[in-house]
């Protein structure tokens, strides 16, 4: 099992990782999922999520959610082949949560120096929290 502790890491980078690891079997829990960043200007990621929400309906999708760990966890699946069941089946071994869970606190979690915001040439990103409470999540 990896722990990966998402603070400061790029969504990308890090989704591509857990994608990866979730292929090879292995199961993979990210904790502190609101602190990590999506590159790119504020108010085109703003306007880039508001306009997925819109467009579908609640009956037939398509499902974008507002809270942040599930905005990651889709994110990974977007990187999975989930149509098939080699993808359903790592899928379901990826785990986000918001802050970190009780059974996970004494365990050691990892960090990837390669996907850390200070890499970025440029000062233009957003963090998951910020983009959840203006989707219209309920984010402490």
């Amino acid at each position: 099992m990896i722990i990966i502790d998402a603070s400061n890491l790029i969504v990308g980078r890090l989704a591509t990782y857990a994608a990866k690891q979730a292929l090879l079997g292995e199961e993979v829990k990210i904790v502190n999922s609101e602190n990590a960043y999506i590159s790119g200007k504020k108010q085109n990621i703003f306007d880039d999520f508001q306009n997925k929400r819109d467009r579908g309906t609640p009956m037939t999708g398509p499902y974008i959610h507002r809270r942040p760990d599930m905005i990651l966890r889709r994110t990974i699946r977007g990187m999975l082949p989930f149509k098939k069941p080699r993808g359903k089946e790592a899928f379901k071994r990826v785990m986000c949560y918001v802050g970190i869970p009780e059974e996970l606190k004494d365990k050691k979690a990892i960090t990837l120096e390669y996907a850390n915001i200070s890499k970025l040439p440029t000062l233009k990103y957003v963090d998951l929290k910020t983009l959840s409470k203006r989707l219209g999540a309920k984010v402490e």
